[in-house]
């Protein structure tokens, strides 16, 4: 993995609210709730405390993985639609079908909402090529390839 991470303009607003919120709400809330659970006495049975003790942890440990993401992160700029890089939209052509996926950084990738990361293999392999270009990509079931039908 490299020092710094590639994130789309989007995707770093998402991160820098999704950090907001954690900081200013959810460190809160769960405050409260382990407050809440200590009135009720004794903590080595008390489930509900142990329970916000855990998702203190995991809000803590989230805050700072986003922080060094952030820390640590290049935006990339969309700098047109010659090639296809991070930020870019694409038209790809998959078994005969035609599927719509926008190019994004190695944090941010969904393919269920059509947000391909930068580091998977499709993503991977379509950078830097053009429209009209056919590209392989190793799948599970083996070599396949796909077009590249246009890029925004």
């Amino acid at each position: 993995m490299s020092d710094y991470s590639i994130l789309t303009p989007e995707g770093k607003k998402k991160l820098e609210q999704e950090l907001a919120e954690l900081k200013t709400v959810k460190r809160k809330e769960i405050v409260e709730r382990i407050e809440l659970a200590k009135e009720h006495g004794d903590l080595r049975e008390n489930a509900e405390y142990h329970d916000a003790r855990e998702e203190q942890a995991f809000a803590e440990g989230r805050i700072i993985e986003i922080e060094n993401i952030l820390k640590n992160a290049v935006v990339a700029q969309n700098e047109g639609n010659s090639k296809v890089q991070v930020g870019s939209e694409i038209i790809l052509e998959i078994n005969g079908k035609d599927f719509k996926f926008s190019i994004v950084g190695s944090h941010e990738g969904d393919p269920d909402l059509g947000l391909l990361s930068c580091d998977s293999p499709i993503g991977e392999a379509v950078l830097g090529k053009k429209a009209g270009e056919r590209v392989p990509v190793e799948t599970p079931r083996g070599l396949a390839t796909y077009l590249i039908k246009s890029i925004n």
